[in-house]
């Protein structure tokens, strides 16, 4: 589960557990001094997103999110507080089990109810993309029909009592913020005083019993994740719940055994749950957000450093859904010992949000860079979720890999990839004072009001197949402030034009090139970020094993078969790849032709993320 650790039980099934880095231990990026405040958010509804597979994702996604029925939402808490409860099971994760054992499979009943504060959160975020009363109504339904469950049995016999309330607690701001609904807060209130006196008082590793009504050895009861619900509690302090969510989100920070070490840049992540810890960054960056400890600033960095050095070329990491020990050939083994490669829907919320909030406190483009790669080399290419509760879990970097759907139905990535798809609009752009941050190159229309002005700024482009974007400006009057665009850092050579000429020296690889100037109705900045062909190793100790990657993209080479070998070919075979069609490259290696596809475009065909040219 995101955030549901199968470590020891998996351990239990194999010689060893996969360990990993790919490569050596940097800075943290953003160390220097922040003297602005961070880069604030546009709201959900400022940003028309035009892209088509962007948009696909929040449609299907949403379809299949109002279509659920009611009380089939509702059946597990009302099942565990003892209540009538009529309607059908969803079935899968979701479903009600009182005799659910984990030895028998991770499938009918691991946790119930689970998603049902994400789904919440997403059907408000859709609101305020949309305005759709429908999707208000139903939000609104949901919570009232909720709130007469919240009983202590739901924590109780719950094996995630952190983890659901973490996740209805996020449902519920959102409906405040979101959908304005006006019981949310008041829904908040009763949940958090029910739970309260069922979760740890403090944070617990992953893994550590702390339940003393339980078998300590009954692994089952060991997988919750207190750590990492200070974010949500911060969110909630912020958005207007009350002093007590600040309270209770510093009683559960994660200092001593996690956000400490990183502080000091210690290197502690070897063998935890991935997903969860890394979402435990951002509870380490709204405390720096938040109470202004420059501690948790450090945490959050350094971790995420950490994190880069272990990851794949495509931006994902936690192989088996475990972080790796610094310096290990782990990286390299997985692309033969496993298919669960990285936890997509759950991982790319994770680090969509780090990211998010690492650029808006240090304005360093680089923490954009790493949010597009992941985002078109992994969560873009998701398989649809589905109305039986299909959904895609892993994506797979093993040498004989192929893009399939998990099988336990309802699983906890079916409640991240909506946020996912909503979420796309608030990376997109950012604002300060005087100033907008092109940071996502989507085409897009942002809208807002600044200096008396109504402005537009319209996104255009086929990027990341094609090196040029463009932008057009339009405003009810001239206004003066700054635009800044991301410029990645492997786009050497990029450059920017304002009205058709060029703008030299603006364009520099790692940085936001800033245009400050009064703009005024029809001005077009246009972007060259040369889609270069380059090589990226598994990690130092292995050379010979890359993936190629063009801009943000990896092309991986599709196999005739799953356990078909590739034609041997060589570096230079690689480098020389030509563009056949409009998402689809070819090397020749002896002769024989190589395709190579975008993970987004691969379907159902075979194929290999990474190619070994020694």
């Amino acid at each position: 589960m995101a955030g549901i650790s199968r470590r020891r039980f998996l351990q239990a099934g194999s010689a060893a557990a996969l360990a990993g880095s790919r490569l050596r231990n940097r800075k943290a990026w953003g160390d220097e001094a922040r003297s602005a405040p961070p880069l604030e958010e546009f709201e959900y509804g400022d940003v028309l997103i035009s892209s088509e597979a962007h948009e696909a994702q929040r449609m299907n996604t949403h379809s299949v999110l109002m279509a659920l029925d009611e009380d089939s939402l509702l059946k597990p808490f009302r099942q565990m507080s003892g209540m009538p409860a009529p309607g059908a099971d969803l079935g899968g994760w979701y479903t009600y089990n009182p005799d659910y054992d984990y030895r028998k499979g991770f499938d009918e009943g691991f946790a119930p109810g689970c998603t049902f504060g994400q789904w919440v959160s997403a059907l408000a975020r859709d609101y305020a993309i949309t305005g759709e009363a429908a999707t208000r109504e139903k939000v609104l339904r949901l919570n009232r029909l909720y709130a007469q469950t919240i009983t202590a049995d739901f924590y109780i016999k719950n094996r995630f009592p952190a983890y659901s309330f973490d996740k209805l607690l996020l449902g519920l701001i959102d409906s405040h913020d979101h959908v304005k609904d006006p019981d949310a807060l008041a829904i908040l209130e009763k949940t958090t005083d029910t739970a309260l006196p069922h979760l740890p008082g403090h944070a617990v590793e992953h893994d550590h019993p702390w339940r003393k009504d339980k078998d300590p050895d009954d692994l089952e009861w060991n997988w919750d994740e207190s750590y990492t619900m200070p974010e949500n509690l911060f969110l909630a302090y912020k958005r207007g719940a009350g002093r007590r969510y600040y309270d209770i989100a510093m009683q559960y920070l994660d200092d001593a055994t996690w956000f400490d070490p990183l502080s000091r840049n210690e290197n502690v992540l070897a063998d935890r749950h991935a997903y969860s810890y890394v979402n435990s960054l951002s509870s380490a960056i709204m405390a720096y957000m938040t109470a202004g400890d420059e501690k948790h600033l450090r945490a959050a960095r350094n971790g995420f450093a950490m994190l880069l050095a272990q990851s794949y070329a495509t931006g994902g990491w936690g192989p088996d859904e475990q972080l790796r020990a610094p310096e290990s050939d782990d990286l390299f083994q997985s692309l033969k010992n496993t298919h669960h490669t990285f936890e997509t829907p759950c991982g790319s919320y994770a680090h969509f949000k780090i990211t998010r909030y690492l650029l808006r406190v240090t304005r360093d483009a680089r923490y954009g860079d790493s949010m597009e790669r992941t985002m078109y080399n992994t969560v873009l290419g998701a398989l649809p979720l589905q109305e039986n509760g299909k959904n895609f879990y892993y994506s797979d970097y093993n040498y004989d890999a192929q893009r399939v759907y998990k099988e336990a139905r309802w699983a906890c990535c079916s409640g991240t990839l909506p946020q996912v798809a909503a979420d796309y609009r608030i990376n997109t752009y950012f604002r300060g004072p005087q100033s907008v941050y092109a940071n996502l190159y989507i085409p897009s229309t942002l809208r807002w009001n600044g200096n008396g002005a109504a402005l537009e700024l319209t996104q255009e482009g086929e990027y990341p197949y094609e090196d040029r974007v463009s932008f057009t400006m339009t405003a009810s009057q001239p206004a003066e402030f700054a635009l800044n665009f991301r410029i990645p850092a492997w786009a050497e050579g990029a450059e920017v034009f304002l009205n058709g000429t060029r703008q030299k020296g603006l364009a520099v690889p790692g940085q936001f090139a800033e245009l400050r100037r009064q703009w005024r109705n029809g001005d077009r900045i246009e972007l060259e970020l040369p889609l270069k062909m380059r090589l990226e190793p598994i990690d130092t100790r292995h050379a010979d094993t890359v993936a190629l990657v063009r801009g943000p993209l990896v092309l991986m080479a599709v196999k005739e078969s799953r356990s078909a070998a590739l034609p041997k070919i060589s570096r230079e075979q690689l480098l020389a790849a030509r563009r056949v069609s409009e998402r689809e490259w070819q090397a020749s290696a002896a002769n024989v032709p190589v395709t190579l596809l975008p993970f987004p475009w691969l379907g159902s065909r075979p194929y290999t993320t990474y190619v070994n040219v020694g």
